[in-house]
Parts: C-alpha cells; sequence; structure tokens
C-alpha cells in the first residue's frame, strides 16, 4: 500500500515547536497550530526528550559573512593573504586556512563557507557521563537499584568529595536519560524513574482546564439497554483507538450485530480532536445506523457529550480495565495488526487508505456469522429496517 509523503519539518517550524512547548503547549495544540499531526511534533520533541536544543550563536572571534565577502572580493582580484588580512585587521594564517577549508583561491564563495562554518558547529561536544566510564557504570547501578537521579548526585558528592570525575549533577543524569543523541545510558534505566517518563514536560506546563483522571457525567455499560448487549438490534457500536509509532493513532468502529468495521483518520488523540473526527464520520452513515457506542475510558472522549449532541448517539463507557466488555472491538483491533503491525506511523495512512483496509475486513467471512461478510449482513441488517 503506498503511504503518503510528508513535507521535511522547516528549521522554523521546529524552533515554533520549541517555542510552544516551552510555553507548556500540548503536543495536539502545538500540531492544530501549525498544521502538522501531534506525531510529528512528538518526533521533533522526543528526540531531545522534551528538552529544547541551546541557542546557537556565533563566536565573535570567528570570521563574519562581511569579512569572508571581503576576502571572496580580494581573492578574485588576485590579492594576496597578506594584504586581504591587513585590510580585516586578522592574521595572514586565518585568512589562509580560511581559504584552503573552502576550496582554495579558485572555488571560494563567501556565502558557501559561511554556511559551512555554521552547519560544521553543530558537532555535539561529549557529555560528562560518557567521558567518565567509572562515573557512567555508578550512576546506571544506582538507577538500576531504582534510585532517583537527585539521590544518586547528593551519595556520589558525599561519598566521593575531592574527586570531581566521579560527581555530576542531578539534570545531567536526566539529560543522559532523555536525550537520545547521548546514547551514553540505556533507555531501559528510564523504567526505573520515579513517573516513567520519557522527556521533560515545560515547567509552564498545566493541565488546568483539562479533565483527568475520571470522565464526567460517564454513562457505565451495566445502564446498557439488553437489548445492546444481546446484539438483537443493529445499529451499536463499539469503539477504541489503535496506537502506532511516533504517538500517532486512528479510531476503530465495529457493529456489534454484522462487525463492520469503520476506520476514521485522527490528527490527535486529544478529545476536541478525535470526537470532531468521529462526528463527522457517524453525520456520513445512513440515518440511524448508529444509535449508541460503547467506549473504554480513554480521556479522548471525554468531550461525549459534544458527540452525543452533535450526532444523537448515546455513549456507554466500559468498567475500568475491562476491555472484554468491548469484546468486538478488541478483537477487531487485533485483526487490524495485520495491516498496522507494532511501529506503524498511523499518520502516514490517509482515509482513503483507511477505507481500503476496512474494506478488506468487511469483504472477509466471519466464521461468527456463519461466514457471511460483515458487508453483506449490514446490507441485509439495513434492507430490512422500515
Amino acid at each position: 500500500m503506498q503511504r503518503v509523503r510528508r513535507s521535511r519539518m522547516a528549521a522554523s517550524e521546529k524552533a515554533e515547536i520549541w517555542d510552544r512547548w516551552k510555553q507548556g503547549q500540548s503536543l495536539s495544540d502545538i500540531g492544530r497550530a501549525l498544521d502538522r499531526i501531534p506525531g510529528a511534533v512528538f518526533h521533533v520533541v522526543a528526540a531531545r526528550g522534551g528538552v529544547p536544543p541551546p541557542a546557537r550563536f556565533r563566536s565573535s572571534l570567528a570570521l563574519t559573512v562581511t569579512e569572508r565577502e571581503e576576502i571572496s572580493r580580494g581573492l578574485a582580484a588576485g590579492v594576496s593573504f597578506r594584504q586581504i588580512s591587513a585590510r580585516l585587521g586578522r592574521a595572514s594564517s586565518t585568512v589562509s586556512r580560511e581559504v584552503l577549508r573552502h576550496g582554495g583561491r579558485r572555488r571560494y564563495r563567501a556565502a558557501s563557507a559561511d554556511a559551512t562554518t555554521w552547519d560544521r558547529g553543530r558537532r555535539p561536544k561529549c557529555c560528562r557521563l560518557a567521558e567518565h566510564p567509572a562515573l557512567r557504570a555508578r550512576v546506571a547501578e544506582k538507577l538500576a537499584a531504582d534510585w532517583s537521579p537527585q539521590q544518586i548526585a547528593g551519595w556520589l558528592k558525599r561519598t566521593y568529595p575531592k574527586d570531581a570525575d566521579m560527581q555530576v549533577s542531578h539534570e545531567t543524569i536526566y539529560l543522559s536519560l532523555f536525550v537520545h543523541s547521548r546514547g551514553v545510558l540505556k533507555r531501559e534505566l528510564i523504567r526505573h524513574l520515579r513517573r516513567r517518563r520519557t522527556m521533560r514536560r515545560a515547567k509552564l506546563a498545566t493541565t488546568a482546564g483539562q479533565p483527568r483522571g475520571q470522565i464526567i457525567d460517564a454513562v457505565s455499560i451495566r445502564e446498557r439497554p439488553a437489548s445492546i448487549e444481546d446484539r438483537a438490534v443493529p445499529g451499536h457500536w463499539e469503539g477504541d483507538l489503535l496506537a502506532g509509532a511516533a504517538n500517532s493513532h486512528l479510531a476503530t468502529l465495529v457493529e456489534r450485530q454484522s462487525r463492520y468495521v469503520l476506520l476514521v483518520r485522527l490528527r490527535g488523540k486529544d478529545t476536541d480532536s478525535v470526537v470532531q473526527a468521529l462526528s463527522r464520520t457517524v453525520r456520513a452513515l445512513p440515518k440511524g445506523l448508529m444509535s449508541s457506542l460503547t467506549w473504554d475510558r480513554g480521556m479522548e472522549l471525554a468531550a461525549h457529550k459534544t458527540f452525543s449532541v452533535a450526532t444523537d448517539v448515546q455513549v456507554y463507557f466500559c468498567d475500568p480495565q475491562s476491555p472484554w466488555q468491548r469484546g468486538s472491538n478488541e478483537n477487531t483491533n487485533g485483526l487490524l495488526r495485520q495491516y498496522f503491525p507494532d511501529g506503524t506511523n498511523l499518520a502516514t495512512y490517509s482515509q482513503v487508505q483507511l477505507n481500503a483496509v476496512a474494506r478488506r475486513l468487511n469483504t472477509r467471512p466471519r466464521k461468527t456469522l456463519g461466514y457471511d461478510t460483515p458487508a453483506d449482513r449490514l446490507a441485509t441488517c439495513v434492507a430490512s429496517t422500515p
């Protein structure tokens, strides 16, 4: 199946991502502001463990673009290195090294020399734990014993008071765990942290105004009518999210009687994105084909009231940690892994491509339906509905 190609993220977009991240905005909020999927934003942020890159600047001793242009003009006029350096007030060795490093007299160009020098300046400095293997081993040992970075830093300072090479700050330990490019501590050590976070959150990040922990006014599955429970009447669906790589998701909907499947592309996992996408999908169905939806306890449907008002669909929620209460949907998500294996970036699929996958499932005979297909069974239900 052909994948959708995404344009590469420009440096200005990455800079805006970090600005918004430092302001405490969520991945979904940033994605909407930049018209990017949250998975793309997550990829940028997670690569540095949520830690913004330090601001880059030029050394006051480095050659400027203006000086490089003067060098280029001097070379074109056939002036010697010594004469050019005298004009610039620089050592002649500085000018000669600059020219030889960037192609020599004939090929030197000021713009490309300046851009190359700026790019070379990205070379990362070796971090403290990489330079001191003994220190790294002690830190890894204590992390594996469930010590916090702050406890480790304090213990090292007390145990090795006169040995600076055996001391490190707790912030350096966190950075060595979170920033992928450092690669000095094994990623699996993160699971020994108290909160098991994989990245830093901004100090201004807040969940104020976001419903968390419980869904307000959720109607329990235990209040669902018996006619829904025994699959006697069509039009009752189960739903959930299927997760992929880079924080990507898609919504899966399964009609309980026919096992008919709908796949819905999502811009993000936040409740606004999910509710908007589900509402569009339901409104496109024949009237009355969906009268109820049973969901798990995920906060992606926290705005269930908005969904119900927009679609006239009653939402029921499963008990916590009870996926078997949505058995058809859980089974369908398992079948979908044939098309979307673990590690697949679901954001690369268009809605047209998701519809094609759903069509494959809906036209396969199912043992539980007496080897009817979900599409045929749903068509029969629709035809018999007055």
